[in-house]
């Protein structure tokens, strides 16, 4: 997005990587600024909101990416625990969305939510994350059809990208991962990048409502075994 001129405002918690990936598109010759921000907080948003637009005027796009995950069984996460994860992932998202709902409007823009395969496809230990992923796929819908003459939204259902979540993880168990897709390897963070921004941008202006799979056929081969 910023590549093609778009100003971008980064938010997150963790302040030094959100300021180091603000400043790696400022180096590149785009338009970033870091904000900090906790997404399951209203107040937050209306900060966002207001920022965006003194820095580069009224919202057009939204991505929704804030999670967090706790890897455990549902008799082995407290109430606690499943309420943040479907704070910060599901609630966000809908406070994301109202809070830039005007802008979106006024510019016909456009909403992208980024979901999981998980959404799809059952696995142990991620009853939490895998609820608020799927229940972003149907928040998605419902707001497709309540404002598809104004906004576009859409979601994108990532598998198996190498992204900094997979830094604790050995060679042999990303090598394993990486042979359950079809395509034999991971995903890269700019392939689903290239995805969002592809709903974003007018080549998709007749697209809502769609959940995109962007995970090498990793969800294909689960469901055929």
């Amino acid at each position: 997005m910023a590549a093609e001129g778009a100003g971008v405002i980064l938010v997150d918690v963790r302040d030094e990587e959100g300021e180091e990936a603000a400043e790696a598109i400022r180096a590149a010759g785009g338009r970033a600024v870091y904000q900090h921000a906790d997404v399951s907080e209203e107040t937050a948003w209306t900060d966002v909101v207001h920022t965006a637009r003194r820095q580069f005027g009224p919202v057009s796009g939204l991505v929704s990416n804030a999670y967090t995950v706790r890897i455990g069984a549902a008799d082995a996460i407290d109430r606690e625990e499943w309420d943040r994860q479907l704070s910060v992932s599901l609630t966000g998202t809908f406070l994301g969305f109202r809070a830039c709902l005007d802008d979106l409007r006024a510019s016909g823009g456009s909403a992208v939510f980024v979901s999981s395969v998980h959404a799809l496809v059952g696995m142990p230990g991620r009853p939490a994350y895998a609820a608020a992923k799927a229940a972003l796929t149907g928040l998605m819908r419902q707001l497709a059809v309540e404002y598809g003459r104004e906004v576009r939204v859409n979601a994108v259902l990532p598998g198996p990208v190498l992204t900094r979540a997979w830094d604790g993880i050995g060679e042999q168990d990303r090598q394993a991962s990486a042979e359950q897709t079809a395509m034999g390897r991971l995903g890269r963070p700019e392939e689903v990048a290239g995805v969002i921004n592809f709903l974003l941008g007018e080549d998709a202006s007749f697209v809502t409502g769609a959940s995109l799979v962007v995970d090498g056929g990793w969800s294909v081969l689960k469901t055929s075994s």
